[in-house]
C-alpha cells in the first residue's frame, strides 16, 4: 500500500526554514501541546542544523483540541508572532515551555520576544489566525494525518520511527538518491 501524500504542496504560505531549493523537503504536522511533539522537537532542531541548506524544513499547526486544551491557542500564538517576524521564535519558545501553555504564559513568552503586545493581544483576542491554524489542520486530514507529530518528506509520508535515526536516515537515503 503507498504511503499517504502531501495534499497541499509546500508554498510561500507554509514556515520554512532552510532554502526551497533544497534538495529534501521535510514537513511537519505538529501540536505545540504534545508530548510526542516535544519529543520530536530538538530531534526536528538537530536535523535542521545537520543537513542545513540541503534540507528545508516545514511546520504546520495541527492542534488536537480533543486532547490539548491550550494547542489552539499556541497555534495561534505562532502564527500573531509570524506577522511580527517571529515565527520561529515563538515556535521554540513554545515547545521549550510546553508545560505552561496557559494564555497567561504564552502572553508572557511573546513579551519576551519583545512582540506589539497590543497587536499580539488584539490578534488572540480578535482569533485573527483561526482560519490559518484550521487550513493546517484540514490540509493534514485530507494528507492522512491522525496524529502528532507527522512526518513527510519530499511529500510522501514518513511512517518510520522518528525518535531514533529514523528520520535522519530516511534523509540520508533521499539525499544518496539525488
Amino acid at each position: 500500500m503507498d504511503s499517504p501524500r502531501l495534499t497541499i504542496p509546500v508554498g510561500e504560505h507554509d514556515h520554512r526554514l532552510g532554502p526551497a531549493s533544497a534538495p529534501v523537503t521535510l514537513v511537519e504536522y505538529g501540536d505545540y501541546e504534545c508530548s510526542f511533539c516535544g519529543q520530536a522537537y530538538p530531534v526536528l532542531k538537530q536535523l535542521v542544523e545537520q543537513f542545513g541548506d540541503r534540507l528545508q524544513f516545514v511546520f504546520r499547526n495541527f492542534p488536537i483540541t480533543t486532547s490539548h486544551p491550550h494547542a489552539e491557542v499556541a497555534a495561534e500564538a505562532a502564527e500573531a508572532a509570524a506577522v511580527q517576524g517571529k515565527f520561529w521564535e515563538m515556535h521554540d519558545l513554545l515547545y521549550e515551555h510546553q508545560r505552561t501553555l496557559d494564555p497567561e504564559h504564552i502572553r508572557t513568552l511573546a513579551a519576551r520576544l519583545d512582540l506589539d503586545m497590543d497587536r499580539f493581544d488584539q490578534d488572540l483576542e480578535q482569533r485573527r489566525f483561526e482560519d490559518r491554524v484550521r487550513e493546517d489542520f484540514m490540509g493534514g486530514v485530507r494528507s492522512g494525518v491522525n496524529g502528532t507529530p507527522s512526518f513527510f518528506i519530499d511529500g510522501v509520508r514518513f511512517d518510520g520511527d522518528w525518535t531514533g535515526d529514523g528520520l535522519n536516515v530516511a534523509i540520508r537515503e533521499k539525499l544518496a538518491a539525488r
